[in-house]
């Protein structure tokens, strides 16, 4: 129930490019936030979810990998422009990449005509990179790999074809985020009244008013 009242504080812009690795992400964001204008600041928080593809093994897939060194930086160089249009470091949640099942997405690879191009472990190391990346900066991390494999449980579950996110992997997400992000919104005034609080008589004095 919490979750829904976020939509009455903020708007939630999404910008999910399939594919993208932390090397593009980094060119692309001054695009995305005007990184020139740290006045404007009115984001309550921001999250970077990279390293699923950064972690490709560069020998199997050179386009997408990204090095373990150069990733670390980019999320360094992304946590700063970040600063520069006004959202300081405990505003940003890194969010690593899950782990991987291996047979399940060799499945794919195959389907695709390509051997397999990723593996859990390295998934891993990226994952730890992040949560390293967090901490010197003073950003919030979402540590997905090791959260879904906590005890030993099913992580498999969580993933629709050993890479990408299920319906049940993006709900445990959301889970784990909406604890990460509740700090952000919760004494943020809402943008539009509580239902209860219209004037059923005359909506618009309460709908159309300035805020």
């Amino acid at each position: 129930m919490g979750r829904a009242f976020i939509f009455r504080k903020c708007d939630v812009v999404n910008r999910g490019l399939s594919g993208y690795n932390s090397r593009w992400a980094k060119l692309l964001l001054p695009r995305i936030i005007d990184v020139t204008n740290s006045a404007d600041n009115h984001i309550a928080a921001v999250t970077v979810f990279f390293g699923a593809n950064d972690c490709a093994l560069q020998d199997k897939n050179t386009q997408q990998h990204i090095p373990l060194e150069e990733y670390s930086e980019n999320l360094r160089d992304i946590t700063r422009l970040l600063a520069l249009a006004g959202v300081p470091a405990d505003r940003v949640i890194l969010i690593t990449p899950p782990p991987l099942h291996e047979p399940a997405w060799e499945k794919e690879c195959i389907l695709k005509g390509c051997p397999l191009n990723r593996n859990n472990s390295t998934a891993g190391q990226y994952a730890q990179e992040c949560v390293q990346v967090a901490g010197e900066c003073g950003a919030v991390s979402l540590d997905l790999w090791t959260l879904m494999q906590k005890d030993g449980q099913d992580y498999t579950v969580y993933l629709s074809d050993g890479l990408h996110l299920s319906q049940r992997g993006n709900q445990f997400v959301a889970q784990h985020l909406w604890v990460l992000l509740e700090s952000h919104v919760a004494d943020l005034p809402f943008i539009l009244p509580y239902w209860a609080d219209v004037d059923a008589k005359s909506p618009e004095s309460s709908l159309l008013c300035d805020p």
